[in-house]
């Protein structure tokens, strides 16, 4: 893919970030140093790197194209695993185990993100949360990493403030809860640090904060396998 080689011509460790809707997880991966391409099976037009985004199904995309990548990452539709889910018992596809096969059989170390009621079907995950990295919302996820990869998380502060009831408007010292149809677009932008996303974008997305700072582990990880091919 032209593309692809594009990007690897820029130099940096490239990564490919899969199910990337507006690029959150992007965004931080891109603020640790990787050029990222991202991938996801619908159009993306608020992609926070429209020039380095494909519209295509990502576990074939890893297939064809996982070889030419440094490190991935993934976040699967969490719908499956959540209380919405098991209460109205919607048609969702199971996307973790897919992925995760055909991450495995790239070689790359890699990382894949779900919610937390998704734990069962996750190896060990570790779970980021906003309060570790300052950001007022607590917004915690999971993170399992492979591919020889893995990292240990920051302490877990104590949560003190409280979370804005769903809907409602943030009021002063409450964290938000950027879910469903949260209220104040703008504050969720500021907040989660994503000023180029909208309201579904938003709801989706991983902090940037939380795939930077576990990419600047994952950087340190791919640029020591470098210099051990290259020793």
């Amino acid at each position: 893919m032209a593309l692809i080689a594009t990007l690897r011509a820029l130099g940096r460790p490239l990564h490919l970030d899969l199910f990337c809707c507006q690029g959150g997880a992007s965004k931080g991966y891109a603020d640790a140093g990787f050029t990222v391409l991202g991938v996801d099976i619908d159009p993306q037009p608020r992609y926070v790197h429209p020039d380095q985004f494909v519209q295509a199904d990502a576990v074939e995309f890893v297939h064809r194209y996982g070889h030419l990548f440094n490190s991935a990452s993934a976040s699967p539709p969490c719908q499956l695993y959540s209380k919405t889910h098991r209460i109205q018992k919607n048609d969702h596809p199971d996307l973790i185990g897919p992925t995760r096969k055909a991450l495995e059989e790239t070689g790359l170390p890699w990382v894949i993100e779900n919610v937390m009621d998704a734990a069962s079907e996750l190896r060990t995950p570790r779970m980021l949360c906003g309060a570790m990295f300052g950001i007022e919302t607590y917004r915690h996820r999971l993170f399992e990493p492979g591919g020889g990869f893995s990292f240990v998380p920051p302490e877990h502060p104590q949560h003190v403030a409280r979370t804005t009831k769903m809907g409602r408007p943030v009021k002063p010292g409450e964290y938000m809860h950027v879910v469903g149809n949260f209220t104040g677009v703008d504050l969720a932008r500021d907040v989660m640090g994503m000023p180029w996303a909208n309201r579904d974008g938003l709801r989706e997305a991983i902090p940037p904060a939380y795939t930077e700072w576990i990419g600047e582990r994952l950087m340190a990880h791919v640029m020591g396998d470098e210099m051990r091919e290259a020793a």
